[in-house]
């Protein structure tokens, strides 16, 4: 029986510490729109600077680099949010993928090296581009949106295998590309809409002595309600 009891409790702790283990999901909304059904990049910001006449070990390069600086942009912008791990999950990344980063680095140099006409200006062409790549993730008005998707991504790669971070990136390029456009809450329309009051028209002709419309002079009173038009055309005659 004791062994029983103790059995049990050391599950109920196990089961408690697996819980604790687990980052909660950051809920921004009651009905998040669903990014990663986005089929078509038409419409969209464009996220991976074009490279003319890269091979395809430099695209692959330029998609993995991309995602590198989108997730250093998440790490820095989202921390109002801790449970996406944004910050956590981005500093892994670069301890767990370090020589793959490298390596797309290193690719990305031999191209703007290839295609610079002289060594300095490919140096030059190199942090330009890795300036410019940060500028495409900027967001404010979708910031929970893009922070949130972020953060998905960031949890796949923290687990996904080593050398596998250009399948992750060409995976979910286009979702987060989508989440850089602000959506807001999907179970409710929340939009702001503009009310419309028709005013009567507030000259003399169109009112008699005790304040009652003249429809005969006027038209129809905007204003009546329904089932009662022309009732007050006897008055108004006899007035």
């Amino acid at each position: 029986m004791t062994d029983m009891i103790r059995s049990a409790a050391i599950g109920m702790v196990f089961a408690m510490l697996v819980g604790v283990a687990q980052p909660a999901s950051a809920q921004f909304y009651l009905e998040h729109y669903d990014h990663a059904a986005v089929l078509s990049p038409d419409k969209l910001p464009e996220a991976v600077e074009p490279l003319p006449g890269a091979t395809d070990g430099e695209n692959d390069a330029a998609l993995i680099w991309t995602m590198r600086a989108a997730l250093n942009v998440a790490a820095l912008q989202c921390q109002f949010e801790p449970t996406l791990l944004t910050d956590t999950n981005y500093n892994a990344m670069l301890t767990d993928h370090v020589e793959e980063l490298a390596a797309a680095w290193t690719l990305l140099g031999m191209y703007f090296a290839r295609v610079s006409p002289t060594p300095r200006e490919g140096e030059a062409a190199l942090d330009r581009y890795g300036t410019r790549l940060y500028s495409r993730f900027s967001t404010v008005r979708a910031q929970y949106e893009f922070c949130r998707v972020a953060g998905s991504i960031g949890q796949e790669i923290l687990f996904s295998p080593r050398a596998q971070l250009a399948v992750v990136a060409g995976a979910r390029m286009n979702e987060l590309r989508s989440s850089l456009i602000y959506r807001g809450e999907q179970r409710f329309d929340m939009r702001q809409k503009r009310e419309t009051v028709t005013l009567p028209r507030l000259d003399a002709a169109c009112w008699d002595r005790r304040a009652r419309w003249r429809d005969r002079v006027c038209g129809p009173d905007p204003w009546a309600v329904p089932g009662t038009a022309g009732d007050d055309k006897a008055a108004t005659s006899a007035s």
